[in-house]
């Protein structure tokens, strides 16, 4: 095989239960938006359940649509709608939909009563992260309409909710500011007949780091699949998460190569001797960063390499040195790091990204092969 990525279900049902054990006040909702940050939404949201995840988020509906498809039955929300969308489909599917306008709610209410089915609906309120939610001088305007709506029987609040801006900064000033704008939003939807199933506002870090972000449900999504959501936080060993994804390829071509030859485009390595070049056939078509050419990490013939030069839509280049290595060798580019081998984090730090995005780019195009399937 090429590449692959081999994701390890056993560490994605071990990080859930990590992770309700730093909330075990609440229930859980695994977020597998983005195909589960890379790994598979299908595959991990059942592992997930089977580890005790209650509810699975996604963003758009299309993605929880595809969960459905998959033969998920699960509590299931996702919030991010626009204009127009396919609010009937997602109340046929029995998926729960957010709302952070009143436009929003009026879709809802309208795609309800053409369907017959009590939408379930949360509410979200703009604590201050300034993206979705709604602001708090039409947070009441927001709740009185949703009020009137579950009177009518056309929906059911069955959440009120947000978002951190700065969770993964433990004691950074907005996230005491914004638990403060949360709890007000829920006293007006309190005062306004609103009786939510749940309350919910914690991401990845402040499930780990603020309980009192917990309320009656936590939202984690990148630390699920055993990474870190910042330095700040610790590393993935210190909070006890096992990354799940395991990204490996075969190598191309071994060849050797006298001292001054240029490498990949550009010649922005030059080999400082003879050597032995070693061609991995991976590259930005398959979601690797081209940032980091000429710092990526990769373990090759049980060592430490990075990147030769620019890296390609297909493949970058290794220099061996004077070390022995064939086509077909295995060259690992992140795993857990248990095994000597890079992390997702190193190739992060070399592409002066977060670990989020070098999981989640990685293309469709690189299979991805499940391990521990079987609980």
């Amino acid at each position: 095989m090429r590449a692959r990525a081999e994701i390890d279900l056993a560490a994605v049902r071990h990080n859930v239960r990590t992770l309700r054990g730093y909330a075990p006040g609440a229930e859980l909702m695994a977020v597998v938006k983005a195909d589960g940050y890379g790994h598979g939404a299908a595959a991990c949201a059942r592992a997930a359940r089977q580890a005790g995840a209650t509810w699975i988020g996604t963003a758009t509906p299309q993605e929880a649509f595809a969960l459905r498809d998959s033969g998920d039955q699960g509590r299931l929300m996702c919030w991010l709608w626009t204009p127009g969308g396919p609010w009937q489909e997602a109340l046929r599917r029995d998926i729960d939909v957010s709302a952070s306008s009143t436009w929003a709610l009026a879709e809802i209410v309208a795609a309800a009563r053409v369907t017959g089915r009590t939408a379930r609906v949360h509410l979200k309120a703009d604590t201050g992260l300034g993206r979705s939610g709604c602001q708090p001088a039409d947070w009441p305007q927001l709740v009185a309409a949703a009020r009137a709506a579950e009177a009518e029987g056309a929906v059911r609040v069955t959440g009120v909710w947000s978002h951190f801006a700065c969770a993964d900064e433990p004691g950074h000033p907005a996230n005491a500011a914004q638990l403060a704008a949360f709890h007000t939003a829920l006293a007006v939807a309190e005062r306004a007949g609103l009786d939510p199933e749940v309350r919910h506002h914690a991401n990845s870090p402040a499930t780990l780091t603020l309980p009192a972000s917990h309320f009656d449900l936590v939202r984690p999504g990148v630390s699920v699949y055993g990474l870190s959501p910042s330095p700040e936080v610790g590393t993935a060993e210190d909070l006890g998460l096992r990354p799940a994804m395991t990204l490996s390829a075969s190598l191309a071509l071994v060849k050797r190569v006298p001292g001054g030859h240029g490498v990949s485009y550009g010649h922005t390595y030059t080999t400082p001797g003879e050597t032995t070049l070693g061609l991995v056939p991976l590259g930005y078509g398959d979601g690797l960063p081209r940032h980091a050419s000429g710092g990526g990490p990769v373990l090759v013939a049980d060592k430490w390499r990075t990147v030769a030069g620019r890296l390609a839509m297909d493949q970058f280049v290794v220099d061996l040195g004077g070390d022995t290595a064939s086509a077909g060798d295995r060259a690992v580019l992140f795993g857990p790091g248990d095994q000597g081998e890079p992390t997702a984090e190193d190739w992060a730090r070399a592409a002066g990204t977060i670990s989020y995005e070098i999981v989640t780019r990685i293309s469709p195009r690189v299979p991805r092969v499940y391990a521990n399937q079987d609980v």
